[in-house]
C-alpha cells in the first residue's frame, strides 16, 4: 500500500501583524511594531503550498483562527459590545489586545504532535493538540486547533484525537516543532524523537540563562503515552540550552529530519553522540544519515537568522534523494549559501535545494517548516481525510480571490484599536467557513 507525507500548511489570517509577542524569538522581537502586509503574507504562504503540490507532494490547508479572540478578552474582564471591548482593551491593556489579534496559528508545526498508525498501539494516527502554554497569545489556540483537526481527520476508524495536556508550565507542549520521526518509508514503523528543553519535576543541571525552554520532558513523555508508542521505539533528547539562548526557541530552528536523514547543527543537542547512537540502535540495521553543519561552516547567528534548518526536508515522488525547501533568506546569507552549494556535492541524501519566499512569516520568526504540520498517511488514511482541506487548483484560486476581497495591504499597531479591523476579519472568516463547508465553526458564529 502506498504511503505519503502530507503537509498541512496554515493559511495566514487577515490580522497578520508584528506584535513582538514571542520572547526568545529574535525575528519576532526585532520586527516588533513594524508595518505588516497581511495580503502579501497570505499569498506567500498559499504560493508555497501550490509550489510543493506542483513538486508532486500531497498538500493540505489548515484554517486561521478567530482573531481578535473576543472570548478571551471577555474572560479577562472586558465587557460590553464587541466594539466596546476592542476600544477598552486598546486603552487599558494594549498588550492583551495584541495577543488576542495575533495570527500565530499560521505556524502549524506547533499545532499538534502526530504519530503515524505504524507506530501506535491501536494502528490509528494519533493527534495531540499542543497547549502552547509558554506564550499567552498561543495558549488560546489549542481548543480551536483540536476541533479543526477533528473536522479534517474525522474518521474514527483511522484517527484518534487527544485534548491538549493540562495547563501549567510543568507540561509545556510546543507540538511537532520539537518532534522528529525516522522510518524507511512513511507507512513503515519508525522511531520517534521527542526533543525537550527542560525538566519540570527534577533539577535542571543544564538550563537556559536568558530565554525560556518551552518544551518540557514531562510533556513529551505524556504525549508518547497518549499515542501508545512502544518504549523501544521512542527517544527523548534534551536541546542544548545554549542554542535556545541563541534564539532557537524550538528544535526545528536547528534540525530537521525525514525518513532516514537527520540534518542538524552540530550544537543542537546536549549530548549529540549519545543521541545518534541511540537513534541508530533503535532504528535497526539500516543506516541513518546524520548530516551535521559545523559552527565553523555556519555560525549559530547565521543559522538562526537564515532559518537554514527551519526548512522542509522532503522526498519527491519517484526520487530517492532528498530536497531541502528553504527560505530565500538562506540564499541571501553568504555563509549559508556557500554551505548549501557544498552540501549538494557531498555524499549525503540531500541533492537538491529550492527556495521559497515567505518573508512576511520570517519577519515574525517562522520559516517554511514552521508553516506546516507533517502527517504520514497510508493510502486508505489519505482517502479518509476530509477532501475539502486538500489543496486543488480550484481551492487555490478560490482562496486567492477570498484574500483579495478581505485582506488589507498593511496593518500598523494602531490599527488593532479600530473595531473596523475586527469586523473585516470576522466577515472574512464567516465566508471562509462556507468555502470549506464547516458550518458555524467559529465562536462568533455560534453566539
Amino acid at each position: 500500500m502506498n504511503s505519503y507525507e502530507v503537509n498541512f500548511d496554515g493559511l495566514i489570517g487577515p490580522t497578520h501583524n508584528y506584535g513582538g509577542l514571542s520572547f526568545g524569538n529574535i525575528a519576532s522581537a526585532s520586527n516588533a511594531l513594524k508595518l505588516s502586509e497581511p495580503q502579501r503574507a497570505a499569498r506567500q504562504g498559499l504560493e508555497k503550498m501550490r509550489y510543493l503540490r506542483e513538486l508532486g507532494l500531497q498538500q493540505g490547508v489548515l484554517l486561521p483562527q478567530q482573531r481578535p479572540h473576543l472570548p478571551t478578552l471577555r474572560k479577562l474582564g472586558f465587557g460590553g459590545s464587541d466594539s466596546a471591548i476592542i476600544e477598552k482593551a486598546a486603552k487599558q491593556a494594549p498588550e492583551l489586545l495584541a495577543s488576542c489579534y495575533s495570527a500565530s496559528c499560521m505556524w502549524t508545526a506547533n499545532a499538534a504532535t502526530v504519530s503515524p498508525s505504524a507506530d501506535t498501539g491501536d494502528g490509528r494516527v494519533h493527534f495531540t493538540a499542543a497547549n502552547l502554554n509558554s506564550m499567552f497569545h498561543r495558549s488560546i489556540e489549542h481548543q480551536t486547533t483540536g476541533r479543526l483537526l477533528q473536522a479534517i481527520f474525522n474518521d474514527r476508524q483511522y484517527f484518534d484525537h487527544h485534548q491538549a495536556l493540562p495547563g501549567g508550565s510543568h507540561f509545556g507542549d510546543e507540538g511537532a516543532a520539537n518532534h522528529n520521526r525516522f522510518a524507511p518509508d512513511y507507512g513503515a514503523a519508525g522511531v520517534e524523537l521527542f526533543v525537550f528543553g527542560r525538566y519540570a519535576f527534577r533539577e535542571n543541571s543544564a538550563a537556559t540563562a536568558h530565554f525560556p525552554a518551552r518544551q518540557s520532558y514531562e510533556a513529551s513523555r505524556a504525549v508518547s503515552r497518549l499515542h501508545r508508542l512502544q518504549a523501544a521505539k521512542v527517544v527523548f533528547a534534551q536541546q542544548n540550552p545554549g542554542i535556545i539562548d541563541a534564539g532557537a526557541f524550538h528544535n526545528d530552528v536547528v534540525s530537521v529530519s525525514n525518513l532516514n536523514t537527520f540534518f542538524m547543527h552540530e550544537e543542537a543537542f546536549l549530548d549529540k553522540a549519545q543521541l545518534q547512537q541511540q537513534l541508530q540502535r533503535q532504528y535497526g540495521d539500516e543506516k541513518l544519515h546524520f548530516i551535521e553543519v559545523k559552527t565553523s561552516q555556519v555560525p549559530l547567528a547565521d543559522a538562526v537568522t537564515s532559518y537554514l534548518f527551519n526548512s522542509q526536508l522532503v522526498r519527491l515522488p519517484g526520487e530517492d534523494a532528498m530536497t531541502l525547501i528553504l527560505p530565500v533568506e538562506s540564499r541571501e546569507n553568504e555563509k549559508v549559501y556557500r554551505y548549501l552549494r557544498q552540501l549538494q556535492q557531498q555524499d549525503t541524501p540531500i541533492k537538491r535545494v529550492e527556495f521559497v519566499d515567505v518573508r512576511q512569516s520570517m519577519k515574525n520568526g517562522g520559516g517554511p517548516a514552521c508553516l506546516r504540520l507533517r502527517v504520514a498517511l497510508t493510502e486508505a488514511e489519505l482517502n479518509a481525510v476530509n477532501p475539502r482541506f486538500m489543496l486543488t487548483d480550484t481551492l487555490f484560486a478560490d482562496l486567492n480571490q477570498w484574500i483579495d476581497r478581505h485582506y488589507r495591504d498593511r496593518i500598523s499597531p494602531a490599527d488593532l484599536a479600530d473595531p473596523v479591523l475586527m469586523e473585516e476579519s470576522l466577515r472574512a472568516l464567516d465566508e471562509l467557513t462556507a468555502l470549506f463547508n464547516l458550518g458555524s465553526f467559529y465562536e462568533f458564529q455560534r453566539s
